[in-house]
């Protein structure tokens, strides 16, 4: 293709599309407007290069690395980067000392003498990781720019993120995505094919960047082995089409983000699947996990939590065949483990419901919340305090049926219901019903 930013013979050459259209100055940025308006702090930040640190969140794609790179810049600071992925303490401390170096060499504000280190991921870095930044963030020495998918508010430790802003980005626009193909494609592609990318590609610049040049890519390689006098599809003009875009964006589809949207979409709807009683649906939403490259523990947990959640005493052996899965993985791992996975899936899909359980729960964190917690009856207690007479406990286990012929909620408390079962607990509700008649409790 001829003419387009895929052939660049610059230096940026081999680079991903991506990368290289990454915008240099602020009236190149797309989206993020809530943000950069005139007068808003951060671009007030960036125009006069005085950056502070802080955590950019927002789903991938959104423009997070683009942002520190030009809030670095524009500072003249030199830019580290790291990934929380891949780097631990020494990489942090080697930057640090870099850092003191520059200071010590150039004099404040020289070009190059403020360091800037961006932190993608921060989320994945531990609180002993994070501890190692606070000095040099708090004394200046570094701008740190973290960069998250994930709620810094529970990510990210409370001393790390008092010494922060956090801004949160969006997702892109369609319009925004489109702005950026129109750039990037110039005359080369078909107005359909970037309608159908800003369309699908859900707010992710790098996501249809990406597709874009791997569609460019294929019309390539299509005419190169037409050019060759071999079987391959000749595109006049070398256009990329709706066809090759819907090609290319399948392929990227598939190739599972396990650290963004998709991650959760997916984890979220097996669960509302398995919840809704549908084997197959389950089934289908944890082969995408599996095929994505979901960690099979981020996946047996789900099933543990939804055993409780919801299904409870509805089926209690529920729970017993997910930390059997959960045994399974940690024991014998993939792609054996797969196998227990599947077997999990289906029973907790066809297990009979409840949430009576948690409801219970709630309504009882919800009284105490409300009115405190009352001091147990006496005969309870661990035993008598200075000043109180001995109030004897009397042991169930010696009456017929082993039930207790004391109160045993507080004054205030006594007669208040917090567990109800619901229609699916009809052998709890019926025992329930002996015990409050056999201890004479009012039944409601």
């Amino acid at each position: 293709m001829e003419d387009t930013l895929f052939d660049d013979p610059s230096s940026d050459a081999g680079r991903p599309l991506a990368v290289r259209m990454r915008p240099r100055a602020l009236a190149e940025f797309v989206g993020q407007t809530h943000l950069l308006a005139e007068g808003s702090a951060l671009r007030t930040a960036i125009e006069q290069g005085r950056p502070h640190s802080m955590v950019l969140y927002g789903p991938p794609g959104s423009g997070k690395t683009t942002l520190a790179r030009m809030i670095a810049e524009h500072s003249r600071a030199t830019f580290e980067e790291l990934s929380a992925v891949q780097a631990g303490r020494a990489e942090v401390r080697a930057v640090i000392e870099r850092a003191e170096h520059r200071r010590s060499l150039a004099p404040a504000g020289a070009p190059g003498a403020r360091t800037v280190l961006f932190l993608d991921e921060i989320h994945r870095f531990n609180k002993a990781q994070q501890d190692a930044l606070l000095p040099a963030v708090e004394e200046g020495l570094l701008t740190l720019i973290g960069a998250t998918t994930e709620n810094p508010a529970f990510e990210v430790n409370g001393a790390l993120l008092s010494r922060v802003r956090v801004y949160a980005l969006q997702a892109l626009s369609a319009d925004e995505v489109a702005t950026l193909l129109h750039r990037a494609a110039e005359a080369n592609v078909d107005e359909d094919a970037i309608e159908f990318l800003a369309a699908r590609s859900e707010g992710d610049a790098r996501t249809a960047l990406n597709a874009l040049e791997l569609a460019a890519e294929t019309v390539a390689e299509a005419n190169a082995r037409g050019q060759e006098g071999g079987q391959g599809e000749h595109v006049p003009g070398g256009r990329v089409t709706l066809a090759r875009v819907e090609d290319a964006l399948q392929r990227r589809a598939v190739l599972y983000d396990k650290g963004g949207d998709r991650h959760y979409d997916y984890a979220s709807a097996w669960i509302k699947a398995t919840r809704g009683s549908d084997p197959d649906a389950s089934l289908y939403y944890l082969a995408v996990m599996l095929e994505g490259g979901e960690d099979p523990r981020f996946i047996v947990r789900r099933m543990v939590i939804l055993a409780s959640e919801d299904i409870g005493n509805a089926d209690p052996q529920a729970l017993s065949v997910a930390t059997a899965a959960a045994a399974a993985v940690e024991h014998v791992g993939l792609p054996e483990a797969t196998y227990a996975l599947a077997q999990a899936a289906i029973y907790l899909a066809l297990a009979p419901k409840s949430n009576a359980a948690g409801r219970a729960l709630a309504a009882a964190r919800g009284h105490v919340r409300d009115h405190g917690a009352q001091a147990a009856p006496a005969w309870l207690r661990s035993g008598p305090r200075p000043g109180m007479d001995k109030q004897d406990y009397d042991n169930p286990h010696n009456h017929p049926g082993h039930l207790s012929s004391q109160p045993l909620l507080p004054d205030g408390v006594q007669g208040r219901r917090f567990y109800e079962p619901d229609d699916a607990e009809a052998e709890l509700a019926r025992r329930l019903r002996e015990i409050r008649a056999a201890r004479g409790i009012e039944q409601p």
